[in-house]
Parts: structure tokens; C-alpha cells; sequence
């Protein structure tokens, strides 16, 4: 959405404030009513601006502005740039990303295994606790997790987002912008714990509102105590289906669990938001299909890890499909990269779940911190 006068904001990942003012972009003249809908059956293969070109550059300017609304890519921001602050450096023995829960059991870690190590976690989420905040109860678990390495001398940043590394010299440098600006992070040794991105399934119309990854659906019923829907759909082979079906359950909403190997998804029902999904027998090639109908459909697809920071820092990655896609390559006995001095650990080497993660973390933690003093 375009969000005080900015574009192509996040609104899911957008605290609310007071006088915050938040515009539509590619929706007219409503949300409910969106004439620019015409483009999915216009272009059901993608829109390729290059298709639209003529001869006339009048013509062609005009065919811009009408793409860029058809594909909600925004305009720029209003009123004159913003004054940007100057960089700032930090200079840390170890320097963690990511505040799930594998990257605060790894900090932990390390600041107790070597006392009077400079370490400090960086994560861009407002509060740390990654995807614990998916789970019942997890929100409280995280909070006292990130008491306990603050205790061991952790230094938490939140709304810090670690944006690239860069080989800039025998140390390299991670770029990291936070509210006050940019920081400019060295460290002598890295711990990744990314994490994993949500994925969406392949069927027709997957993209109504409505539609959500299950991990999402989780944080507003479990973090924030938003009733997703009056009847939820969980579908996906991620191990996390089960656990947000019987949370959902517990809070009394109706749920039902779509299961991969017996039905697959044909289509989604609805227009301007999910009404259900129709299902077939996975191994029928008939047109017969049921309809289950729904408010809300929680996608629970396997996570693709987030390794793209890992790998500009030139650890070696391998495509799992089992386990996700592009995972990082790590020794198992103490999840040390093929760089020397970057560690990796949870989702990111390959989803493994919450629980699995703090082990990980923990066992990457003592072994990033192990030899420095």
C-alpha cells in the first residue's frame, strides 16, 4: 500500500500509530469494486509492458502510467527526500541476524560462553521472537528468551534489517538499516538465522483476499488475538499445519485440514475475497470436484529458506526440494558454512521447525564464540 504519502509499504509489516494514512495503490475505484481486475483475463499468462509499445512516444508514456497502475508498482513518494542520516559503525565479536528462535538461543550462546564477548542480534521484525509468534503461547516465550540473552550481556536491535554484505575489504561489511539510519556492522564472526519466507500453493486464483500463508494466520490469532475467520481452511504439508489447525481449534474456530496426499487444490471460490476452494482426489484425473467452503484459507506450504544474505557472504548453498529449496550448506556438528568465521542454523539450512532451531542455534552459538577473546 502507499503509506504516509510512500509507496510499495508493507501493511502486514506496518505498526499502526496514530494519524498513520493509508491509501490503496493499484485498486480503482475500490478495493471491492476494481475495474483494473480486467488485466488477470486481459493478460492470463503475466503483462509484458515491452507488448504494449508503439511508435508514438506520447502514446507510449500514457501505456506506462497505465501499466504501472494495473500492477500496483506505485509512484513515488510525496513532498521533497527525506534527509538521510549519517552511517554509523559497530565493531562486535559476534553479530547475529535473525531474532527467531534459533537466532536467540544462538546469541545466548555466545555470550555465555565466552563472558565479555560484544555480541549483538539484529532482527527487522518490531519484536523478537521470529516465528514463535505463530504459535499458541509463543509470543511470551519469545519475550522471556530475549530477557535471558539480554541478561548474558546480548544487545538486541529490533526493526533492524540486515539489507546485503559487502566485500568491501578482508572483513567485509553488513549493511544494516535501522529507524536512526545505517549501520555499517563488522564482525569477526556471523551467525544466519534467517529463517524461512512463506510460500504460496499453485492453484487458480490463489491470490484473493482471503488467502494467507498460515504462518500469518497464526500471528494474528496467537500474537495479537485476531480471530482470523469465522471458518478456516488449513492446507499444505508443512508440519505447522497441525499445530495452527489445533490452536485454532482450542480458540473455538472452525477448522478443517486439507490433506495433500488424498486431495489437491483445483481452484479457489470468491471474487473479491475467498468464499472456499474447490478439491479433487490427488490422484484423479476426472473433473470431479467438492467445495469446502471457508472465510479464510491458510496456506501452509513448506518455507523457502532465506539464504541470500548467507550466500553474498559467499557460503555455499544446495536446492532441496525436500527441505524447502536453496538451503546452506553446514557442518553438522556445529553448523559452521563453507566460509570460514559464518555460521548458519534453523530454517534457513532447510525448514526444521521451532523446536529443532533453538538446538541449533544453542550448538552454532558456543561454536561461533568458541576461541575468541
Amino acid at each position: 500500500m502507499r503509506i504516509d504519502g510512500r509507496p510499495n509499504l508493507r501493511s502486514c509489516m506496518t505498526a499502526a500509530r496514530e494519524g498513520l494514512r493509508c491509501e490503496r495503490q493499484n485498486a480503482f475505484p475500490s478495493a471491492d469494486v476494481d475495474i483494473l481486475r480486467a488485466a488477470d483475463w486481459m493478460f492470463p499468462n503475466g503483462m509484458d509492458h515491452h507488448t504494449l509499445m508503439t511508435g508514438n512516444r506520447v502514446v507510449n508514456d500514457l501505456f506506462l502510467k497505465v501499466v504501472r497502475q494495473m500492477g500496483g508498482s506505485g509512484t513515488l513518494p510525496d513532498g521533497p527526500p527525506a534527509v538521510i542520516p549519517e552511517a554509523t559503525e559497530e565493531i562486535l565479536d559476534v553479530c547475529v541476524v535473525g531474532a527467531g528462535p534459533a537466532g536467540l538461543a544462538s546469541a545466548r550462546a555466545a555470550a555465555e560462553a565466552t563472558p565479555g564477548l560484544r555480541v549483538a542480534l539484529f532482527d527487522e521484525q518490531d519484536a523478537p521472537g521470529g516465528s514463535l509468534h505463530a504459535e499458541p503461547g509463543g509470543t511470551v516465550r519469545g519475550a522471556q528468551m530475549a530477557e535471558a540473552a539480554a541478561k548474558a550481556g546480548v544487545r538486541i536491535h529490533t526493526s533492524a534489517a540486515a539489507i546485503a554484505f559487502y566485500a568491501e575489504d578482508d572483513d567485509g561489511v553488513l549493511a544494516i538499516i535501522t529507524p536512526a539510519g545505517l549501520v555499517r556492522v563488522k564482525a569477526r564472526r556471523y551467525v544466519y538465522a534467517t529463517g524461512a519466507y512463506d510460500q504460496n500453493l499453485p492453484f487458480r486464483d490463489n491470490d484473493r483476499p482471503g488467502i494467507v500463508s498460515a504462518r500469518a494466520c497464526g500471528r494474528l490469532a496467537f500474537r495479537y488475538g485476531v480471530r482470523p475467520g469465522v471458518r478456516v481452511i488449513v492446507v499444505g504439508r508443512s508440519p505447522y499445519a497441525t499445530t495452527l489447525a489445533a490452536g485454532l481449534r482450542d480458540a473455538r474456530v472452525e477448522t478443517e485440514i486439507i490433506d495433500e496426499d488424498r486431495e489437491r487444490i483445483v481452484r479457489a471460490r470468491g471474487v473479491s475475497a475467498v468464499r472456499g476452494i474447490e478439491v479433487s482426489a490427488s490422484d484423479s484425473s476426472d473433473a470431479t470436484t467438492r467445495v469446502a467452503r471457508a472465510d479464510v484459507v491458510a496456506v501452509a506450504a513448506l518455507p523457502a529458506p532465506a539464504s541470500e544474505l548467507p550466500r553474498q557472504h559467499g557460503a555455499a548453498v544446495t536446492m532441496d526440494v525436500e527441505r524447502g529449496g536453496f538451503v546452506v550448506m553446514v557442518n553438522a556438528a556445529s553448523f559452521a558454512s563453507t566460509v570460514a568465521n559464518v555460521y548458519a542454523c534453523g530454517d534457513v539450512t532447510g525448514y526444521v521447525g521451532p523446536g529443532k532451531a533453538l538446538h541449533q542455534g544453542a550448538t552454532a552459538g558456543a561454536a561461533a564464540a568458541k576461541g575468541l577473546a
